[in-house]
């Protein structure tokens, strides 16, 4: 079978992470999303996916052109036209049979996938599931197992059953994606179809990924399920499971939790990861530092002093020595965050900073809980970074220096 892979989308809410990479390609437990996704469809029977592409698409096709899964992938690119059903369409030509289709920035297991295979029915299927906060979702309100209602992000929604973006089709469904016009936000929406269709209840794990936040659920999700895999370790503590890659070395530190780190990464001398973290290719987590269930992405260097806790580091960032990263409100409550549409609640107690590429932190600087900085900027030293900062600048401080002679 046949899976239809929805990886178009640039992530603007993941913003300054995708200034520079689709989100399908933000890094969790050591590889893009996009790559874990078809690790999982491949266990659920899939051999072949066409990929639909547009956003920074070299990002997506370079990387797996060195990439051996075991199953044949193919890319696709969606024209001016938005929305999943345009994004459907440019893959007709390669369908044939029943097929699965799936979004690309979601992270889940291959029993979902399965399960909507195995219990398909009509001309379109689709797996629901379960959810805390069904207002952030598309929700089904279901007649039997079919669906009688869908409503995308109500306000006051009628059920906690949210739509997966998994679904398994006929190809017949293509005339009717033809047909769709445009939606309240000018784009084309498959979901048009939904009701009437039969909905798979399913309980597996599944998150897509919305804001920079919910990467950690899902790292800390596939950190677990992956086998420990050790290295070069000398004279080092490891208090829970290390999945090492070739080149990675771990010297006169203490690892603490579950930490995935990349090839050709140095953590040590004296260093200290706790937590669930997922550390990419040729970084350097040096002396007196400290990485608490962060994701760093390649290239990131915190060789002095510095404490990096619950926050996600883009590539090619360096941490000068002494940086601190603040995560942890005084009052202990919620971390919000601003964001391109306002202030948005994370949820979460403990939130560090989400960096774009390409940043340097000076010696001494610190930034406080749930603070956003762009691609390519300086934080000089002795910086507090108490907003967020946008990309391409750099950030001074003025420290008044007075001299007074001996009397």
């Amino acid at each position: 079978m046949k899976a239809v892979i929805l990886a178009a989308g640039e992530g603007v809410r993941l913003r300054p992470l995708t200034s520079t990479r689709p989100k399908c390609m933000l890094y969790v437990a050591g590889k893009p999303i996009l790559h874990h996704l078809l690790l999982e469809a491949k266990k659920a029977g899939i051999t072949e996916a066409i990929v639909v592409v547009r956003y920074l698409k070299e990002k997506v096709t370079e990387y797996f052109s060195n990439v051996e899964l075991g199953m044949k992938i193919s890319f696709v690119e969606q024209g001016s036209e938005k929305g999943t059903a345009a994004a459907l369409l440019c893959a007709e030509s390669h369908i044939q049979d029943t097929f699965v289709v799936l979004a690309g920035d979601t992270v889940t297991e291959s029993s979902i996938i399965r399960k909507t295979i195995e219990e398909k029915e009509g001309r379109i299927t689709l797996a629901v599931k379960k959810v805390k906060n069904p207002h952030e979702y598309g929700v089904v309100e279901l007649s039997g197992d079919k669906v009688s209602i869908f409503e995308e992000k109500p306000k006051h929604p009628k059920t906690d059953l949210a739509n997966l973006s998994i679904y398994c089709m006929e190809p017949t469904i293509f005339n009717d994606l033809k047909s769709i016009g445009k939606s309240e936000r000018g784009e084309h929406e498959i979901v048009n179809l939904f009701v009437g269709a039969k909905a798979v209840v399913t309980d597996g794990y599944w998150r897509d990924i919305a804001y920079p936040w919910d990467l950690f659920e899902a790292n800390e999700f596939l950190l677990e399920k992956l086998e420990a895999q050790s290295g070069e370790i000398i004279n080092s503590t490891i208090s829970g499971k290390v999945i090492m890659e070739e080149g990675a070395k771990i010297i006169h530190s203490y690892v603490e939790g579950c930490s995935y780190i990349g090839a050709g990464t140095v953590i040590g001398p004296n260093a200290y990861l706790r937590g669930h973290n997922s550390i990419g290719r040729n970084c350097s987590i040096g002396a007196g530092s400290t990485v608490k269930n962060s994701i760093l992405f390649d290239n990131v260097n915190a060789k002095h002093l510095a404490y990096i806790g619950d926050s996600v580091i883009g590539s090619n960032v360096n941490f000068g020595s002494g940086t601190q990263v603040a995560n942890f409100r005084f009052d202990e409550g919620h971390i919000n965050v601003l964001t391109e549409k306002g202030w948005v609640n994370t949820g979460r107690k403990k939130l560090g900073i989400i960096v774009g590429d390409n940043t340097k932190f000076g010696v001494l600087s610190a930034t406080m809980p749930g603070k956003i900085i762009g691609t390519n900027c300086w934080i000089h030293s002795s910086v507090v970074v108490n907003k967020n900062v946008p990309s391409n600048v750099r950030v001074f401080t003025r420290q008044p220096i007075e001299f007074a002679k001996e009397e």
